[in-house]
C-alpha cells in the first residue's frame, strides 16, 4: 500500500505540481523576470541552507548524508494554510509570493528526485517514456484539449517511467506541464484540470499519503535520540536552514538591486514568511522516504520532520501575528 500510495498517488500531487509551475510560469508569479527573480532567489537560499545545515551535522557519515536533500522542502499546502489563519493581517503580495517561492522549491525538489534519487536506469523503458512524452508534445501542437487523452497517455508514461527506475511522480509533473493552458475555442484544460484536482489532493491525496508516512510509535524515544546527527541535521535544516537561507538571499538581492521586497510587506513579516518555509512536512516525508528506504530511519526522519515543521509553522505564526498586530495598532 505504502508504494501506491508514494509512487502512484504522490504522481498526482506532482501533477497538480506541473499544472501550477506552468501556470505561474506563462501568466501568474513568475510569468515576468522582475516578478519571478526574488522568490527564485529566496527559494534558492532556501535549498541551500537546510543543505548545509545537513551536511554540517552529518559529515564523515557517508550512509547518513543520503539525506542531504530531506530538509530543503517546502509543504505548500501547510506553509500556505498557516499564513491563511492571518486573514487579511497578512498582505496579499506576501501571499503570492509565498507560494512562488514554494512553487520553485517544489520544482528544485523534484530536480533532486530527478538527478539524486534515480537507480540504475532501463534503456528501454526509458525510450518508450520518452516516446510517450513526444506524443504529449504532439497531442499540444494539434490544439488537443480533452483532458483524458493526456491522461491515458499520462498512465503509460507513468507505467514507462517506473520501469526505468526514474521516480514515477516525475511522470505527473510532465504531463501535467504538457495540459495546454489555452486553447483556440478559448478554454483552458490545464486550468479546468488544475480546479477539478485540487480537493482531491487537498482531502484525498494528501492526508492519505500523510496517514501513510506519518504515522510513528514514540516508545523508547528519548531527548538523546533527537540529538542524533540525523535527527538534528533535518530539524535544523528545517527551522534554521530554511530561516537563515532565505533571509539571507532575499536580503543580498534586495541590497545589490535585483529585486525589491513584496509590496507591503516589511522585513519582520518577510522573517515570518521565512519561518513558514521550514515547514517540509509532505515533501520532506517524501524525500526522507527516497534517501532512507529502509525501516531503520523511519522514526528518525518522521520524528525530525514532525518537529522541525510545527516549530517552523509555530514561529513563522507568532512572528507574522506579532508583526501585523504592531503595524495596525
Amino acid at each position: 500500500m505504502l508504494l501506491w500510495v508514494n509512487d502512484g498517488l504522490m504522481a498526482i500531487f506532482f501533477m497538480l505540481v506541473g499544472l501550477e509551475v506552468k501556470r505561474a510560469l506563462i501568466e501568474g508569479e513568475l510569468s515576468s523576470l522582475s516578478s519571478a527573480a526574488l522568490p527564485v532567489i529566496a527559494a534558492l537560499g532556501g535549498m541551500t541552507g537546510p543543505a548545509l545545515v545537513y551536511v554540517a551535522c552529518n559529515w564523515g557519515n557517508a550512509e547518513a548524508l543520503q539525506g542531504w536533500a530531506i530538509p530543503t522542502a517546502t509543504d505548500i499546502a501547510f506553509a500556505l494554510g498557516v499564513l491563511a489563519l492571518l486573514g487579511a493581517r497578512a498582505p496579499p503580495s506576501l501571499k503570492i509570493f509565498l507560494l512562488a517561492l514554494a512553487i520553485i522549491d517544489d520544482l528544485g525538489a523534484i530536480i533532486i528526485i530527478a538527478v539524486f534519487y534515480t537507480a540504475e536506469l532501463s534503456l528501454t523503458a526509458l525510450i518508450l517514456a520518452g516516446t510517450g512524452v513526444g506524443s504529449l508534445v504532439v497531442l499540444n501542437l494539434l490544439g488537443v484539449s480533452h483532458r483524458a487523452t493526456y491522461m491515458l497517455v499520462g498512465v503509460a508514461i507513468w507505467v514507462c517511467v517506473l520501469k526505468s527506475h526514474i521516480h514515477p511522480t516525475l511522470a505527473g509533473v510532465i504531463v501535467g506541464v504538457a495540459v495546454p493552458l489555452n486553447t483556440a475555442d478559448g478554454s483552458s484544460p490545464a486550468h479546468d484540470l488544475e480546479d477539478a484536482l485540487h480537493p482531491w489532493v487537498a482531502f484525498g491525496v494528501l492526508p492519505v499519503f500523510a496517514f501513510a508516512n506519518a504515522g510513528l510509535s514514540l516508545a523508547g524515544v528519548g531527548l538523546s535520540d533527537l540529538l542524533q546527527p540525523i535527527q538534528l541535521g533535518i530539524g535544523l535544516g528545517l527551522f534554521v536552514g530554511k530561516q537563515v537561507g532565505v533571509m539571507i538571499s532575499i536580503w543580498l538581492a534586495t541590497r545589490v538591486g535585483l529585486a525589491r521586497l513584496p509590496e507591503g510587506a516589511d522585513w519582520r513579516q518577510i522573517y515570518g514568511m521565512a519561518l513558514l518555509t521550514g515547514t517540509g512536512f509532505t515533501m520532506s516525508l517524501f524525500m526522507g522516504s527516497l534517501a532512507f528506504p529502509t525501516e531503520a530511519y523511519y522514526v528518525d526522519v518522521r520524528v525530525a520532520v514532525l518537529l522541525g515543521s510545527v516549530t517552523s509553522a509555530i514561529c513563522g505564526y507568532l512572528v507574522l501575528l506579532s508583526a501585523s498586530t504592531s503595524r495596525y495598532a
